[in-house]
């Protein structure tokens, strides 16, 4: 059995006597896509943050395995728009070479923008070199927070399915957190809906169907995520986990 890059254990956060996280636990495997859905409010960011070791929760213990390489991916990028600073550029505030920052921009499909102030592309265009920046840490673990924030329709689709294929070629897991569930449900192995607590989780197909949820999004969004939902010649068990038949001759 593979060992879990990241395991948080009975996470809580309390701020100004409000609490933000109550006995939160999550583990996620290597090559495994998690998303982290929930109302605004939910903690979803925080419970990021928590991961990241950006805050240290009140309650509870997180797991990081040794040496793991975490690329992290924020909700939005803000500039002074007169700042002259290309792409290029920005890449290069990380430290890393041309070669890598080419290869990265290269993974992710806006090579052609290095050149290009920053302040001067397109929502689809910022994230994914905000996607690109996270390449560049060589990542066992991508956390991304909210990746499809002020792209398109169609931009949306082709982002997740992007990260998909970077799932798969470089063998890193992915962390998400999402309000566009109907988009990565094709994507997703396992769903966390989240309200401070975990109402529910597992594979989307019985996350869509479970009360929990229905109470939170409501049945119309989950008949419009089964439109969504992937073919697949495995099943999955309630924690997302597939199910391995034995055949006997």
């Amino acid at each position: 059995m593979t060992d879990p890059l990241l395991t948080l254990d009975k996470i809580s956060l309390k701020h100004l006597h409000q609490s933000l996280l109550i006995d939160v636990s999550l583990s996620l495997k290597p090559r495994q896509i998690m998303t982290i859905i929930g109302p605004n409010g939910a903690g979803k960011s925080t419970l990021i943050k928590i991961a990241l070791g950006l805050t240290k929760p009140d309650q509870g213990t997180v797991f990081r395995q040794p040496g793991i390489n975490i690329g992290y991916m924020p909700q939005r990028l803000t500039l002074n728009p007169l700042m002259p600073l290309s792409v290029e550029r920005f890449l290069a505030m990380t430290r890393r070479g041309a070669k890598q920052i080419e290869a990265a921009l290269e993974r992710t499909g806006v090579n052609h923008l290095r050149k290009r102030p920053l302040n001067d592309i397109s929502g689809g265009e910022t994230q994914r070199v905000l996607l690109s920046r996270a390449l560049l840490s060589n990542p066992n673990l991508l956390v991304l927070d909210e990746p499809a924030q002020g792209v398109d329709i169609n931009g949306q689709t082709e982002l997740y399915e992007l990260i998909n294929n970077l799932r798969d070629t470089l063998g890193c897991a992915v962390l998400m957190v999402s309000h566009d569930l109907h988009w990565v449900m094709a994507q997703t192995d396992t769903v966390i809906c989240l309200n401070q607590h975990i109402c529910c989780h597992g594979h989307p197909e019985h996350v869509s169907n479970d009360p929990a949820y229905l109470s939170l999004f409501g049945r119309r969004h989950a008949e419009a995520i089964a439109l969504y939902q992937h073919d697949h010649d495995h099943q999955h068990d309630i924690h997302g986990d597939v199910i391995c038949e034995h055949h006997h001759d």
